[in-house]
């Protein structure tokens, strides 16, 4: 009777940690595309360029990726928590003043602001979700983390240009803004089963202190994982930015008609990630898992440049395409996981998941230049080249289970 006890207790805080943790990821995903559905709006009222509104997200973007790294020293040294509680109030108060701006000038140091916030989740939500929730459950731990990131994203559009159209760009802005409240209140109350054991820390400190932080990042296993992140965020980036206008001029079809496709890419990805948890935790062969989905949708993505199929064809294997790579996710974690020494969990998802930030910074460049170039089917053999090249990086990384 004990031991069934233990397990329920052991589910319970499993469960609330997974549930907390990926409500601040929501949340965080929320806060980043806050400003992109309002940006009609914001190029009536202040009389600027869609250049000038996008450089407000490369300030951000560019500022969470130099951060990130660094992120991840002081949530090694001083614990997860109060980085995490740190980030979503940084990041809700940012939001919640952007709607209260006089002049456009005052959105760059709050989305700079925004984006040192931004930089703390990877690195504290990694170190919480490997360090508080049981083994047997860690594979849908990191699915659910990624799949409510996903929730985040897709809630950001709907929400806060509904709020728009109905009560004013900058009311939706401050009840965004507010929304973090929420989340800030339920970290706080339930921010025990958050909270490092007693002596938990001291211990990881003197583990890890044991590694410089240069030597580290700079062994090829976690090298490797930055450039794995590298590689498909510049895909990523690049099919949800860029595959709708391509699908316009390669198939002579509307814009809503195009944009079914990006949608069955992101469904197709979202329903990969829940899937991939489950298998994370089902099987041992995580390398096999991520080299699998990466091949499945490189292979889908080219045959799509190939320009053999009906539109419908199209849209049909791209959902495919991200079904394969969304189960990749939750293996590709646990494999950098073990090749994490103990005590530097925030350092090294910090370094790593700092690539998704420089290869989003960098995919409209390579994307745009194509685009311009009329190379329509070349978007799509490019992202699925990209997959596959981080066939190479997962193989790197499963050399070496321990960085030394």
């Amino acid at each position: 009777m004990d031991i069934v006890s233990s397990d329920r207790q052991l589910l319970r805080q499993d469960a609330l940690t997974i549930g907390l943790i990926g409500l601040a990821h929501l949340i965080s995903h929320f806060f980043q595309l806050s400003l992109a559905p309002l940006f009609p709006s914001l190029h009536e009222a202040f009389s600027v360029s869609y250049l000038e509104l996008g450089s407000l997200s490369t300030a951000f973007y560019l500022t969470s990726g130099i951060c990130q790294a660094f992120a991840g020293i002081l949530v090694d040294r001083y614990g997860a928590r109060p980085a995490l509680l740190a980030g979503v109030t940084v990041m809700a108060a940012c939001v919640g003043l952007s709607g209260l701006v006089t002049a456009f000038w005052m959105f760059y140091p709050l989305a700079v602001l925004a984006g040192v916030g931004n930089s703390v989740f990877h690195p504290a939500d990694f170190s919480l979700l490997s360090s508080r929730v049981s083994k047997q459950r860690l594979g849908r731990a990191y699915g659910v983390h990624a799949f409510l990131g996903t929730i985040g994203f897709a809630l950001a559009p709907v929400v806060i240009g509904g709020l728009s159209v109905t009560v004013g760009w900058r009311v939706a802005l401050l009840s965004a803004g507010l929304s973090g409240l929420v989340v800030i209140a339920l970290l706080v109350r339930y921010g025990a089963v958050l909270g490092d054991p007693v002596g938990h820390r001291d211990g990881l400190d003197k583990q890890s202190g044991s590694i410089p932080y240069a030597r580290l990042i700079a062994s090829p296993a976690i090298m490797m994982a930055f450039g794995y992140f590298l590689l498909t965020a510049l895909a990523g980036t690049g099919f949800q930015t860029f595959s709708t206008a391509s699908l316009i001029e390669f198939y002579g079809v509307s814009l809503q008609t195009a944009a079914t496709a990006l949608t069955a890419y992101l469904v197709g990805s979202a329903l990969g990630i829940l899937l991939g948890g489950q298998l994370a935790d089902r099987t041992s062969r995580h390398v096999e898992v991520a080299i699998g989905g990466l091949a499945v949708c490189a292979a889908l993505l080219i045959v799509v440049a190939g320009g053999f199929m009906p539109f419908i064809g199209a849209a049909a294997i791209v959902f495919f395409a991200g079904l394969a790579q969304g189960c990749t996710a939750p293996s590709r974690d646990i494999l950098v996981k073990r090749a994490t020494p103990p005590g530097a969990t925030g350092k090294v998802f910090g370094f790593v998941y700092s690539g998704l930030d420089a290869g989003s910074t960098a995919a409209p460049l390579l994307f745009g230049a194509l685009l311009d170039h009329h190379a329509f089917h070349l978007i799509f053999l490019a992202i699925g080249l990209l997959y596959a090249a981080a066939i190479f990086s997962v193989l790197t990384v499963s050399r070496r289970p321990q960085a030394s």
